[in-house]
This record gives structure tokens, C-alpha cells and sequence, in this order.
């Protein structure tokens, strides 16, 4: 950390190897000045739109690349095994298959423009509590379909660097795990790239025979001035401890990625400094561009519509409206006026800790909504705060009431309002359910606007007959206010689905957060398996809010004609050893999945594949997100559905799209723990073609 980035490596003159500059964080350049607040991880994966995703890589890599910074420190890919998990908003939501395709359009995003990425955290780091010295326990299989899958997908997409995290697995800390890091990432994926560590996640000199090739910030503690690495190695090898075979390799890995990505010739130098903006050596370089634009777009095409009856929505010119809650304004001590973002005052458009970016402005709700309704005449009220009383009064003089909810989460190094990182319970903030309860009993035409970091509990008064409508934004950037007015007035037709279940009950879900324990380094049981998420309430029977995948739209669609061609069924032998998890045998398309999509109402809708910009989207194209599930064989012991398909097909009204979705022998496999290889399970697989998980309109069978 002594330079101007948040890790630097020295430069080596005698090769011409500059310093390298590595900087987060997942969302945008962080501790940096003009630079791009971009939507959420978890927004992007709401869109289900592989087109959107990479191009919000492309852009976040060019402003990485702008301020000189080599190594962008994301995505992050951890799933959401827990809903209250602090850091869940970072990365790509509750499925794997969702979040390997999200990471994969990242990084080939990220780095299509020069910039290496860095998948993180490897591996099983899915809560704060206890996050630097807890141990995760999970056995072969879950590891291998839930939780290495994001990991893979980025091997495949050629990541740079895999970024090791601060826990233990199995018994023994990621950075030095000898199984993880060797036998599956260099050794099963094959990978060429190098291991880094979390900050200050090196627990030993000898983590180098394990697979660690970098250490980070270089220190064994912040500002030690000690490191495992240094003479500690150089002694290491000169005792025998540590091959000097494999300090070249460590070296061979960080300089094929260098020169992987071309940094070699032509790149910008390090022009920011990331401790002190106001520090001369920050040349304050605008990298925004135009991504103002895309952002926006993003942050409406993530937007979830989960409920909206009798038409209410979009808004056709009301009389008047009434917008309430402190989450339609700006932060009252200004948009970055809390370090890391590490408050929930005013619209929220990202959560708290090292995954934040700083704010070049912030448009609040209030203002866009206000500048949108001048257009019709209409009149606004606001009381911008929580206040419940107040609240009702301007709701009840209204024609609609706008009411403004969030729920907040972050990092464990920072404690907000009693969450350490970690949600203490997936309720809305400052008493939202009453604010909300308060003006659906004053105002017959309530519509609610959620900003959250994963899931809430809605069941205070998502029955409401007063709530007519319920608009999921979650964190969407910058640009938030526009966004959500874009869906408000139907400038955008709802697209955005669930990447994650909403529950009826925290306690629905499979798995929660280990919040207190009597031993130092706590055991987190992952004895929910393979049943994640919607896996475990199909499992179960288990009747969620929302399901996984839910979302509504302002048109209509039928699916029809379904044709399921090919199978996975092979005489050759499963690939296994070195590479086998790469093998293009294994990820070669088998079986061709085809169907038709019709637009059956008036105006244009969404259900996923290519998505041209917001400006220029013709008025009657409409987004559908046709998504495909697998069953397999019943002695594969699978959850019911599982996610192996999804596309974004643009329909204009009254017209049929051709749909074609492609499955892998990969997608088609379950992880066999003896033969330590990937299975097709013999028999036959049902697939299933829906506008949700629980929303199946055709199936049909492969036999493997």
C-alpha cells in the first residue's frame, strides 16, 4: 500500500516490468474523482441480459484503464447462500449458472479493453461475521455445482488472477489450501493465471507450494513492514523449504497475464492517488464518457416489477402525486458524505465498504420523478422523511402516493446503524413496513419503490389492497432516480428479474448468517448441499413471496412449440486429470433447446437476448427473459430445477421470436465424488421453459 493505489507491486527496471497498479472495486474505480458509480453486481444479474452485463465490463475496464489501473479487483462471484449476507449485493446473485454467465460477460468485458480482472473471493466467503477466521465446511460435490461454477466460467473466460479470501476451508485457510488452489484451479480448471491474495489473507511463507503466487498488500499485518514473501522466501528456498522451480512459476504466471492483456506497450500511467485526492500526484482524469447513458439503462432494465394490479403502472399524466421516505432524496451530508458509503441516509444506489465507488453526482428520485411530472402538469408533494404521520396527510391529498424503502448492508469492517456488515434480519430500514402501511391506509393508489441489497421480507403489507403496485430497483447507480422514472412513466418496460427468492419468512430459507460463537475460529455447516435458494423451496415445497427468476412486465407473453433435439449421451469416457473441467468435449453444445415466444398485448415488453441502448430501443419492442431449467434422473438426487438456459428476446406486439438455447454435456452433468469428474447421469432429463422458476410453460425430455 506504499503508492498510489491500494496494492502496488514494485517495478523491476532491468525488464521494463512497471509498477502494477490494483485497484477495486466491483461497481467502479474506487477512491478515485470522475469516475462512474456503475449499478450493482446483483442489478446487473437482475437483468439477465449477457449484452448489458458486457458492455457495463467494457466500460467500467475503460475507466480502470483511464486512471492507469492494471488490475481491476473484481467481479466478485460469491453466491448468495445467505439473504442478510453483507456483501451479496456485490456479487451475481443466488444461482450458479447466473452468476458464472454475469462473471463470464464481466471479465471478457473488463478485459476486452486491457485491464486485467481478478475473480474473487475465492472461495465459500459468503458472510462478514467471522469472515477472517471462520472455517467453511463443504463437501466435494456442492463445492464443485454451487460454488466453484462462477469460478470456472471465469477460468473460461481467461481471468488474470484469481483473488484468494480470508477464510478457511475444510480446515485450512483459502490462500494456502492445497486442494483449491493446486488440484482444482491450476490443476482441474488447468488455470494459467495467478493467485493473489485478499488484503492481509497470507497466513504463511510456505502458501507458495500451495498455489499462492502473489501476496497483498505485501505485509504479514498493515504497515508491519514484515512479509512472508521477501527474504522470508528467499530463505525458504534456500532451505529447501520452497522449489525455486516454483518462484519462477510465480513469476511466469504474473508476467503471462501482463502480457496476456498487453500491458507491455502503450499503457496509461497510474494518474490518480487513491489516499489523498487532493494529493498533486492525482491529475484528475475524467474517464466517465458516456457511461452516464448505459448506467441508466442498466439500472432500469434491473428493476424488477413484482407487482402491479388493475394497470396501475405506468403512470399516464395524474393530478397529482405525493413522493415520501428519505429514500427519494440525496444523502443530507452529501452523496459521498460517509466513508465507504457506511450510512443509509437519503436513495440507495450502492452499499457500504471496499466494493463502493465515489459518486460523481446522484439523481434522486424526487428530482427525477419531479422533472418527469412537470411535463404533465402534475402536482407533487413530498415529505422526504420516515415519518409516518406526515406521511399519510400528503398521501391522503394525492392521487397516487410514491412511497420510498430500503435495507442496507456492507462490509464487516464497518458497522451501520448496529448491522456489522451483515443484515441483522431482511426487514426494511427505519421502520419502512409501517411508513409503507401508513400511506397505503391514506392513499388508495400506493406504489412502492424498493432499494435493497438482496432480499426483504414484504409481508407487513404486500397484500395491502391499497399497494397497487411494488417497483424492486435494488442498488442502480448514479443514475438511479432517472431509472426508476423511466419504469414509473413506461419510458422502459419492465425487464428485470429476480436473480434471488424473496421469502416469505426469513426462516424459509436454507441456509442463514452465523452471527455469534464460543470458539475462535467458528465451523459454517454448508449442510444445506446443493439446495440453495429456489432449490431448497422447490425441494421442500416451500411457497416463496416471489420466486427466483419472478418479474413482471407491461406487456404479456405465450410460449409455444416447443423442440428438443441432441442428447449428452456419449461412448467416450469423462474427461478427468489436468484440465478436465476445460475439456472442450465437456462444454461442446449436444443438445439444442427451441421454442417460439409471441407478444400478446399492446404495448412492447421484455424477456431476454440482445438489448440495444435506451435512446434508440423502438417504441414497440418489448423484453422477454425465457429461462430453462433441468431435471435430471431422480438418482441424481438434484434439486427439482436447476439453471442451465436464459436469453433476452426483444418481441414487438403481436409478433412470434424464434428462440434457440443451446445445453453443454457441462450443463447436463452432475459431479461424481468418486470418479472426481463430471457425470452425465444416465436416463432421462426434463427440461423446462419458463418466465420463472415456478413459471413453466413448456417441457420436454432428453435421454442421456
Amino acid at each position: 500500500m506504499n503508492g498510489p493505489c491500494v496494492g502496488n507491486t514494485p517495478a523491476v527496471p532491468s525488464i521494463g516490468y512497471p509498477s502494477l497498479c490494483l485497484e477495486g472495486e466491483p461497481l467502479g474505480v474506487r477512491y478515485a474523482d470522475l469516475v462512474s458509480a456503475f449499478p450493482a453486481g446483483v442489478n446487473t444479474a437482475a437483468t439477465w441480459n449477457r449484452t448489458l452485463i458486457r458492455a457495463r465490463g467494457v466500460a467500467m475496464g475503460e475507466e480502470f484503464r483511464g486512471k492507469g489501473v492494471h488490475v481491476h479487483l473484481g467481479p466478485d462471484m460469491n453466491i448468495m447462500r445467505t439473504a442478510a449476507a453483507g456483501r451479496n449485493w456485490e456479487g451475481f446473485g443466488a444461482d450458479p449458472y447466473l452468476s458464472g454467465e454475469a462473471s463470464y460477460e464481466t471479465i471478457t468485458g473488463v478485459q476486452s479493453v486491457g485491464v486485467q480482472a481478478s475473480a474473487k473471493h475465492f472461495i465459500n466467503n459468503e458472510q462478514e461475521h467471522f469472515r477472517e477466521n471462520s472455517n467453511s465446511k463443504v463437501d466435494d460435490r456442492t463445492q464443485h455445482e454451487i460454488y466453484l461454477a462462477p469460478f470456472l466460467k471465469s477460468a473460461m473466460a481467461n481471468v488474470a488472477s484469481f483473488m484468494c479470501g480470508y477464510n478457511q476451508i475444510n480446515g485450512t485457510y483459502s490462500c494456502e489450501n492445497d486442494k483449491m488452489l493446486n488440484d482444482v484451479v491450476k490443476g482441474e480448471f488447468g488455470y494459467p493465471g495467478y493467485v493473489m491474495s485478499d488484503w492481509a489473507a497470507t497466513h504463511s511463507t510456505l502458501a507458495v507450494n500451495s498455489g499462492l503466487d502473489m501476496t497483498m498488500p505485501g505485509d504479514k499485518t498493515y504497515g508491519s513492514n514484515t512479509t512472508y514473501f521477501g527474504q522470508e522466501l528467499i530463505d525458504a528456498v534456500t532451505n529447501g523449504d520452497v522449489p525455486e522451480e516454483r518462484v519462477s512459476d510465480m513469476a511466469l504466471r504474473i508476467l503471462a497475464s501482463w502480457y496476456y492483456l498487453g500491458q507491455d506497450e502503450g499503457y496509461p500511467e497510474t494518474n490518480f492517488y487513491a489516499w489523498d485526492l487532493n494529493d498533486p500526484s492525482n491529475q484528475h482524469i475524467d474517464v466517465q464518457a458516456d457511461h452516464g447513458s448505459l448506467i441508466r439503462e442498466i439500472g432500469a432494465a434491473s428493476t424488477v416489477l413484482l407487482k402491479n394490479e388493475n394497470g396501475t403502472l405506468p403512470l399516464a399524466a395524474p393530478s397529482s402525486l405525493a413522493i415520501i421516505g428519505a429514500g427519494a432524496r440525496t444523502n443530507s451530508q452529501g452523496i459521498n458524505g460517509c466513508v465507504d458509503r457506511a450510512c443509509n441516509d437519503g436513495i440507495l444506489a450502492q452499499g457500504w465498504g471496499s466494493g463502493t465507488a465515489e459518486y460523481p453526482y446522484l439523481i434522486a428520485p424526487i428530482d427525477a420523478i419531479t422533472s418527469r411530472a412537470e411535463e404533465d402538469g402534475t402536482d407533487v408533494t413530498s415529505s422526504l422523511n420516515d415519518d409516518t404521520s406526515g406521511a399519510a396527510q400528503i398521501a391522503a391529498a394525492a392521487d397516487f402516493a410514491i412511497v420510498f424503502i430500503s435495507s442496507d448492508s456492507g462490509e464487516g469492517y464497518l458497522t451501520v446503524e448496529d448491522n456489522a456488515g451483515d443484515r441483522n434480519d431482511l426487514f426494511a430500514w427505519h421502520d419502512g413496513d409501517a411508513l409503507v402501511q401508513a400511506v397505503a391506509d391514506a392513499n388508495n393508489n400506493t406504489i412502492v419503490c424498493v432499494n435493497s441489497v438482496g432480499a426483504m421480507i414484504v409481508e407487513a403489507w404486500i397484500d395491502h389492497p391499497n399497494v397497487k403496485a411494488v417497483v424492486w430497483s435494488g442498488l442502480p447507480g448514479q443514475e438511479a432516480g432517472n431509472s426508476v422514472t423511466d419504469i414509473l412513466y413506461g419510458a422502459y418496460n419492465p425487464s428485470g428479474r429476480l436473480p434471488y427468492t424473496i421469502a416469505k419468512s426469513e426462516d424459509d430459507y436454507s441456509a442463514s448468517v452465523l452471527y455469534t460463537a464460543d470458539v475462535e475460529v467458528p465451523d459454517i455447516n454448508y449442510s444445506e448441499g446443493l439446495f440453495v435458494d429456489y432449490r431448497h423451496f422447490d425441494a421442500n415445497d416451500i411457497e416463496p413471496r416471489f420466486e427466483f427468476g419472478f418479474g413482471l412486465s407491461y406487456t404479456t407473453f405465450e410460449y409455444a412449440d416447443l423442440v428438443v433435439e441432441g442428447s449428452a449421451a456419449s461412448d467416450e469416457s469423462p474427461p478427468t486429470g489436468p484440465g478436465s473441467s476445460l475439456d472442450p468435449w465437456l462444454h461442446e453444445p449436444v443438445v439444442t433447446v427451441s421454442f417460439t415466444i409471441e407478444n400478446t398485448a399492446d404495448v412492447a415488453g421484455h424477456e431476454v437476448h440482445s438489448c440495444p441502448s435506451l435512446s434508440t430501443l423502438p417504441d414497440t419492442l418489448s423484453v422477454q427473459i425465457p429461462q430453462l431449467y433441468v431435471t435430471f434422473p431422480e438418482a441424481a438426487e438434484s434439486a427439482p430445477l436447476n439453471l442451465k438456459g436464459f436469453d433476452s428476446v426483444y418481441v414487438a406486439p403481436g409478433d412470434v421470436a424464434p428462440v434457440s438455447l443451446e445445453l453443454s454435456r457441462y450443463d447436463l452433468s452432475v459431479w461424481d465424488v468418486m470418479a472426481q469428474s463430471w457425470v452425465v447421469p444416465e436416463g432421462e432429463a426434463t427440461i423446462s421453459i419458463g418466465a420463472s422458476s415456478r413459471d413453466i410453460r413448456l417441457t420436454g425430455t432428453v435421454t442421456n
